[in-house]
């Protein structure tokens, strides 16, 4: 009878092979197209941002501003420093897309963007979110050390190929935003009740042909359904070879229809361009060839060939460490809302960062109450004065923004004279068009409150009592 190897052996080997798969050397050509498109779609975003006037509304304006937990150390320059930022941000998305400092560029770029978009969480999106993690993670990758400035500058710095996981890791990175948005979707209001899609598609039922089409609730259905299956299976589709042709159609079509339907910015011509990594390297050189050849040259490529990229020994295990510990905050924070009680729409415990896009319908109304405990005396606040439009409406339906701007109106009051005030809120708020509901306690003095990672108790349950929208 042969001996059987000891319990456990057998885990090393293949742990070695995915090792070797990981570093095993691929064309660099993927890796060199995404910067290119990445840090051209940026640059193309921070000028539309600027022309738009979106510096001074968001940034200037505002006297107040929602920063995240943990980052109230966080705050905006004057009106100049923040348009510098913006120049300089933009100036490092171009050095992304051309290689050029690609290194110093791609830091620039993720430090200035980054700092925006932690100023004011009014103007959290996904694909901000999203920018912001991708721009980290090219910081590491050697993505210029092909069809770059950088490159035709120093033929020493060129190379034909990198290790493979250098291109999986974006692929990775894409896929996670999107099985994440298909999972999020697995929602009775979603697919039962093809909410909140009922309620947003027929307001573009002025649109030639496809208009009427949108009012009947059976399209709503198709829309949910298919959003779902489309978010969970896209990258399982773009990593076979013989589904990937057909899926990037797909995924053209399907954003082409969110750009058009809703208004979420540039966030649909990002995923387009990034699902382009997943194409052969052989597609990349040929354009790239192509781009090289119109141009007048072939540049870099004459003295990189078969020249593979290898980390120095030293940033091997630095690097790996991080990435794992990226993509292990990657998978963890979009389920942490499973630590805390309630409906997760409704106190919104674990939503942001979660890609959960455009899931739903949230309006409201809140008026804060401030009371003078020496004098009795007590008033209603208006919020107006301290708050653009943008902020209170999000603020109004936000549990976290909502004790945020109640201590705002505590340190507000105590620098007129009056130590010691008390602010109770009264949120009224409706979800996916539902009779609305108390979202706050309303007997909580709030400046009691500190903000934590820990369950808001103050947040009153979410009450359904069976009715899924208003006017059924």
């Amino acid at each position: 009878m042969r001996d059987l190897p000891p319990a456990g052996l057998s885990s090393p080997p293949r742990l070695a092979r995915l090792g070797q798969w990981l570093t095993s050397p691929v064309s660099i050509a993927p890796l060199a197209s995404f910067r290119v498109l990445f840090g051209g779609m940026m640059a193309l975003s921070v000028l539309r941002f600027t022309l738009l006037g979106w510096i001074d509304q968001l940034y200037v304006q505002p006297s107040f501003h929602f920063t995240f937990y943990g980052f109230g150390w966080v705050a905006p320059l004057p009106e100049a420093g923040m348009y510098a930022v913006f120049a300089v941000m933009g100036l490092a998305a171009v050095g992304i897309m051309l290689g050029w400092q690609y290194r110093v560029s791609a830091i620039v770029f993720f430090l200035t963007f980054t700092y925006v978009e932690l100023i004011d969480k009014t103007n959290y999106l996904n694909h901000y979110y999203f920018v912001s993690i991708v721009a980290f993670v090219m910081v590491w990758l050697p993505a210029h050390r092909s069809f770059s400035i950088d490159a035709l500058r120093r033929p020493d710095l060129a190379v034909d190929q990198v290790p493979r996981w250098t291109i999986d890791a974006i692929k990775l990175q894409v896929g996670i935003v999107y099985v994440f948005a298909g999972l999020a979707k697995l929602h009775p209001d979603w697919l039962l009740e093809a909410m909140p899609l009922r309620l947003w598609l027929p307001a573009h039922s002025h649109l030639p042909i496809v208009g009427p089409l949108l009012t009947e609730p059976a399209v709503a259905y198709l829309f949910s359904w298919g959003g779902m299956l489309f978010d969970t299976l896209i990258p399982f589709f773009l990593l076979w070879g013989r589904t990937r042709l057909l899926a990037f159609v797909i995924a053209v079509g399907f954003h082409a229809a969110t750009a058009v339907l809703f208004p979420i910015g540039v966030f649909p011509y990002v995923m387009v361009l990034s699902v382009l990594v997943f194409f052969p390297a052989e597609r990349h050189e040929r354009v790239q060839r192509w781009v090289r050849t119109f141009f007048g040259g072939e540049g870099e490529r004459g003295g990189s060939a078969g020249r593979t990229y290898q980390f120095p020994q030293w940033a091997t295990g630095l690097v790996a460490a991080l990435f794992a510990v990226h993509f292990a905050i990657q998978l963890l924070l979009p389920v942490r809302f499973a630590a805390y009680p309630g409906n997760l729409f409704w106190t919104e415990q674990g939503y942001r960062f979660s890609w959960r896009v455009m899931l739903m319908e949230k309006a409201g109304h809140t008026t804060f109450e401030v009371r003078d405990p020496s004098s009795g005396r007590q008033w209603e606040v208006a919020n107006y004065e301290h708050l653009t439009l943008d902020q209170e409406r999000m603020m109004a339906m936000q549990p976290d923004m909502i004790l945020q701007f109640a201590h705002y109106i505590e340190d507000h009051y105590q620098a007129q004279g009056i130590p010691d005030v008390e602010v109770r809120a009264r949120a009224l708020v409706t979800l996916n068009a539902r009779p609305s509901q108390l979202l706050i306690d309303p007997s909580v003095d709030l400046t009691e409150i500190r903000d934590g990672l820990g369950h808001k108790w103050w947040v009153r349950p979410f009450e359904d009592d069976g009715t899924r929208w208003v006017g059924r």
